[in-house]
């Protein structure tokens, strides 16, 4: 019999029907898919951000620090679309400076974090042996540590700015990265093509350069849209925790921290950055599903 067809009840049924009507049930991955309005939807809006951020932070808009006593907590209105907060500051003048300052935690993690891992784990996963056990060793070791507790640690002793709460979340993503790269690497290297390659005597670097990287750094792809999505999420924790950049710099996480007090009276003031905070992270893991499933 062959394998596309089945034996139900006394006649032979192909697969496809089966499938067809229901008799049997095709894979989840099969089923659930992230809808095209969502990806064009997620899209829409981290490119809209980006660009409302850029623009503030070159220079347009209000001041996102100045005080105008004349406007304390102001609903939204035509003047400030976001509303003020009890000094007066404009809400979405520093709504979109706190997005500059995860964006920047963002980036970094992902250039410095991936960019180290993923060379590490590519390098265990093609050298093996005592290299491998050691990367591998110091990898786990650092897997083990409490990050918040120690990037909190770090930052109390330093000082809070933004460059030591970046480089220290980026710190903590390497080991991640290093893991899941060499796992991805460890596969690629019995493929045809790195296979063939040895075999016709290319240096390790080729091997690396031509061979490895471009094969595993788009399946990496659906992890680092992940971090993005963790490190924005870890710096405004910091700054809700009082860890994060110094006062009167905003950060999401320190406009949410400062709106609890006004809750009853000028809830905006909170809610908004909390929205944007979540539509952001949304967004990011819709993106992040979808380029999952593109690489199955």
């Amino acid at each position: 019999m062959p394998p596309s067809t089945a034996l139900t009840q006394g006649a032979l049924v192909s697969a496809p029907d089966l499938v067809a009507k229901g008799r049997v049930a095709r894979p989840i991955h099969s089923v659930i898919r992230v809808p095209r309005v969502g990806i064009l939807l997620a899209s829409g809006w981290l490119v809209l951000l980006g660009a409302a951020t850029l623009a503030a932070v070159l220079g347009a808009g209000s001041d996102p620090i100045a005080n105008d006593y004349a406007a304390i907590s102001l609903p939204p209105n035509a003047e400030h679309l976001f509303g003020t907060d009890n000094l007066g500051r404009d809400v979405l003048a520093r709504s979109l400076h706190g997005a500059g300052a995860s964006a920047t935690v963002a980036i970094v993690t992902v250039l410095m974090g991936g960019g180290i891992g993923i060379l590490l784990g590519v390098w265990a996963g093609l050298a093996r042996g005592p290299v491998d056990a050691v990367i591998g060793f110091f990898t786990d070791a650092a897997i083990a540590l409490p990050g918040l507790i120690i990037i909190s640690t770090v930052v109390t002793l330093t000082g809070p700015s933004l460059p030591t709460i970046a480089l220290t979340i980026a710190g903590f993503s390497i080991p991640v990265f290093s893991r899941l790269s060499r796992a991805t690497t460890l596969a690629v290297a019995t493929e045809n093509h790195v296979v063939v390659a040895r075999t016709l005597g290319a240096g390790r670097w080729r091997i690396v350069t031509r061979e490895v990287l471009p094969v595993v750094l788009p399946r990496m792809t659906p992890f680092l849209m992940t971090t993005v999505a963790g490190s924005i999420v870890a710096e405004g924790a910091l700054s809700f925790l009082g860890f994060g950049i110094r006062p009167p710099q905003p950060s999401w996480g320190s406009l949410i921290a400062d709106g609890r007090a006004q809750l009853v009276d000028a809830p905006w003031v909170a809610l908004i950055p909390a929205l944007l905070l979540c539509l952001t992270i949304l967004s990011v893991n819709v993106l992040g599903e979808h380029f999952r499933e593109a690489k199955r």
